[in-house]
This record gives structure tokens, sequence and C-alpha cells, in this order.
């Protein structure tokens, strides 16, 4: 069953219907070989794209290119419906963005940081766009409260802990009013606790209208927050879709427990409703992937053939498992 959440998620990005980031063909080579190859990407507005790859996948290149950072050697960006380089460059004025990690004055407090950041910045968010204005000290304090640091704004920098450094870094990208915001491995380096500040922030921001690009290897806060997932393996997109369409790629297994397992595992290779390669067997547990999807049947095959069934159901294979499968590397889940 759907949450409210997901269901209102999913609705917002029905009724966009439109990309908030496209690329096709993006194509870039460092070094004499490709990092990022023939990669397009399809990133709905309103969604949380989970942005996936094991490290030296080419992620980052990627993201840099979006963002106009590094110059694709071949391929094209479109950015909120953009894709002529004059009007991208106007739109990435309502692109906020977080590539590296954040770099503030220790000795300054949250505030003084984002006024100073807003100071630097303005010259830049105006040649993208001449009719935005300089900040006030009120835009400021709204960024810190947007990002829930309104109380911590006399603080200096140093005092505050991972979680809030990453937050104050989010309410600069924040700044400007944006449609769209990217972030590179937001939760990398945080204690569990700034993981779900992160997490929460990010949750908000995007049922406010927000898309979010969000690259990460945590791939269990991917799988709470992210709507869709793109898969990057050695520069090249293995997968892009939705995250329960990419769970749902292994297919869902069919787990029973009984005292005989054996005899349980010849009866559905009998009856051909599983493949030998997809059982496993695990102390009076047995799992597997079904060929059919009339689960009745099976568990009657069962009963009928002398298997003691104490519980059966379906178990859905997890992202990381699906990344596993898909990369043949285990990611950092958390």
């Amino acid at each position: 069953m759907q949450s409210d959440q997901e269901i209102t998620q999913n609705q917002r990005i029905e009724e966009a219907g439109s990309l908030a980031i496209a690329t096709k063909g993006l194509t870039k080579a460092l070094g004499g070989a490709n990092v990022v190859e023939n990669v397009s990407l399809e990133v709905p507005t309103g969604s949380i794209y989970g942005f996936l790859g094991p490290n030296g996948s080419g992620k980052t290149t990627t993201i840099r290119m979006i963002l106009g950072l590094v110059a694709p050697d071949a391929g094209e960006v479109e950015i909120l419906g953009a894709s002529e380089p004059r009007d991208r460059q106007l739109k990435l004025s309502r692109v906020g963005a977080v590539v590296e990690g954040p770099g503030f004055y220790p000795y300054l407090n949250g505030f003084n940081n984002l006024k100073r950041f807003a100071q630097v910045a303005y010259p830049a968010q105006r040649r993208s766009n001449p009719r935005i204005r300089m900040l006030t000290d009120a835009d400021i304090s709204s960024s810190l409260e947007l990002v829930g640091l309104l109380d911590a704004r006399n603080k200096n920098y140093r005092a505050y802990s991972l979680g809030m450094k990453q937050r104050l870094a989010i309410a600069a990208a924040m700044l400007w009013p944006r449609e769209l915001l990217v972030l590179d491995e937001p939760t990398n380096g945080l204690d569990p606790q700034g993981i779900v500040e992160v997490r929460d922030l990010l949750t908000s921001l995007n049922q406010n209208g927000l898309t979010i690009f969000v690259s990460s290897h945590i791939l269990s806060e991917v799988e709470i927050i992210c709507s869709d997932v793109g898969i990057m393996g050695e520069g090249r997109l293995l997968f892009q879709g939705s995250t329960k369409a990419f769970r749902s790629s292994l297919g869902d297994e069919f787990v029973v427990e009984t005292a005989n397992p054996g005899l349980a595992e010849s009866i559905l290779l009998q009856f051909g409703f599983a493949e030998p390669d997809s059982i496993e067997i695990q102390s009076g547990r047995l799992s597997a992937v079904l060929i059919t999807d009339e689960i009745e049947r099976v568990v009657t095959a069962l009963v009928n053939g002398g298997v003691g069934i104490r519980a059966v159901g379906k178990s859905s294979p997890s992202l990381e498992e699906a990344f596993v499968a898909l990369t043949g590397r285990s990611g950092h889940a958390r």
C-alpha cells in the first residue's frame, strides 16, 4: 500500500508531465578514456531522483556537465525545459547545487556565513538572470528557517554538527528561489542523526514542490526518499526508472517456512514454478523467484505433495540487492 506521501508525490509527477533534467548521449573523456559514455537521463519534475553508482562510475562528472561546470565532448543537456545555451543559462538561476563539501568561515555564525555567501554569489546570479535582486537580511533568515537553522543563526559555524553544516550548505543553495536542487553525496560522512536531519529536510523541500536530484551511495536512504533512480556503472547508465520498478526487476521472492524444504524444492521444480538457481534453503525456510503469479496453485501443489507449511508469503528484494545484482558491487547501505 502506498503512503500518503508517495501518492502525493506520484500525483505531482504525473500532473507535471515534464522533465526537470534531460540529457541525451552525454559523453566525456578524461585521460583518453570515456568516464561518461552516452548517458541519457530523464528526471521527472516533482521527483526525488536518486543517482547511484559505485565510486568512479561517472556520477560527479555527469553532474558537473549538467550544471555547466564541465563541457561534454558529445551530447545535449536540457534543464527545466531549456536546451539552448542562452536559455539554459537563464534556467540555471533557478537551480541550486551543492557539489563539493560545504565550505564556510569557521568563526562566523550561520547568518553571517550566508550573508557573505550571498554577497559573493550575487554577481554570478545576476549574470544568469539580470532581474535577480540583492538579498536582504530577511531573505537570509528565511533560508535559515527553511532548513531548520533559524534558532542557530548566531552560533559559530565551527560549533555546528555535521548535519547542521550540510543543512547550511543547502540553505546557501536555496538563497534565491529554486525549482531544482542538485546534491552530490549530501549525507557523506554524516552520523545517523545528521542523515535523518538531511533526509527530513529533502522530503520537506520536495513536498513543497522542489525537484531534487541527489547522488548517493547510501542505498537505504535512497530507498526511503527517492521516487526514481538512475544507476551508473563504468560511465554508462545501466538502469533508469521508478525505485519500485528497480526493486522489482529481480522479481518478488516466494517464501515458505516448512520442516520439509527439500520436498518443497522438488515440487516447485516438478511443476515448473521456479528456476533451480532462484531457490535458496536456509534452516527451514525456502525462498524462490516464481515463474508464475498464481501463488494459490503453488501453495496447493505443496500441500497436496505433503509439505507441511508453517508460514507463506512474498518478499520484495531491497534496493541494495537489486543494485548488487545489476552492478556486481555492494552499496554502503546503512
